[in-house]
């Protein structure tokens, strides 16, 4: 049996704990309530951040990782959510817009 929460109940956090920080979410995909895989579109007043995504780690456990910086997901076209959910229908897109972007990323990708 495997440690980890079901997406549906690990999205369900993600969205308590930024809108107990002031923050803003929205799901932008649903995908399969058990296992989806989650990226997370971190955002500040509206302006990309970051995009996080949960990755396989060397030691067979899953950690959060900045896979682009808010640059590069400012070129991202309009059609990313369409995109990445055609790729994989059971992942979940999440775009978290939090007044303290910075931090929050760095608490998610410590916790692993």
């Amino acid at each position: 049996m495997s440690d980890r929460l079901p997406a549906k109940l690990e999205v369900a956090a993600l969205i308590r704990r930024t809108e107990s920080e002031g923050g803003f979410a929205s799901v932008l995909h649903r995908g399969d309530p058990d296992r989806g895989a989650i990226s997370l579109l971190i955002t500040q007043r509206g302006r990309a951040a970051a995009l996080l995504e949960r990755r396989m780690a060397a030691d067979f456990t899953y950690r959060w990782s900045n896979v682009m910086d808010g640059g590069a997901i400012s070129l991202l076209s309009a059609d990313w959510v369409e995109t990445k959910s055609h790729i994989d229908p059971d992942c979940w897109l999440v775009e978290l817009d939090i007044a303290d972007a910075e931090r929050f990323i760095a608490e998610t990708t410590a916790l692993g």
